[in-house]
């Protein structure tokens, strides 16, 4: 059987994907609040375009439900990804994935804001991502090629 021995500086890894999650959830919680406030009943995701023109409150919570949208669709495969590349690369990995979550805070604030097209104040969180990949491709080559 084999042991992972994790280094102490992993735990920096763990706290970026602990805040990751617990901004997942806040965003989740914004969407079930402005649910409420907009009157968007469930099970509707979203509200139509003609009740958006009607109620500035519904396109609002289009927003909201997007930017969790948004960030869920990414999200599993941004934290095997954090997780991963943190087994050999940890303080690189955290920052990298502190990076993604400062970007998606901007995405929510610019999205939230009533103008969509100030979500892109978050778009250099993909370099987290991109970094991440980057760092999981060389731990993954190495594992392949590593003589044990």
């Amino acid at each position: 059987m084999a042991t992972i021995v994790l280094a102490p500086e992993y735990g920096y890894t763990a706290v970026a994907a602990l805040l990751s999650i617990a901004l997942v959830t806040f965003l989740g919680g914004r969407v079930d609040s402005y649910r409420k406030f907009a009157q968007v009943p469930l099970p509707f995701p979203y509200a139509d375009a003609a009740e958006c023109k009607e109620d500035h409150k519904k396109y609002i919570f289009n927003c909201y439900q997007r930017v969790h949208q948004n960030t869920l669709e990414g999200f599993s495969a941004y934290l095997v990804m954090l997780m991963f590349a943190g087994l050999k690369y940890p303080i690189p990995s955290a920052a990298l994935g502190g990076v993604w979550f400062l970007g998606r805070v901007l995405y929510y604030i610019g999205y939230t804001s009533g103008d969509p097209s100030k979500r892109h104040y978050g778009t250099f969180g993909h370099i987290g991502e991109l970094g991440l990949l980057g760092l999981s491709a060389k731990f993954a080559f190495d594992l392949i090629t590593s003589q044990a």
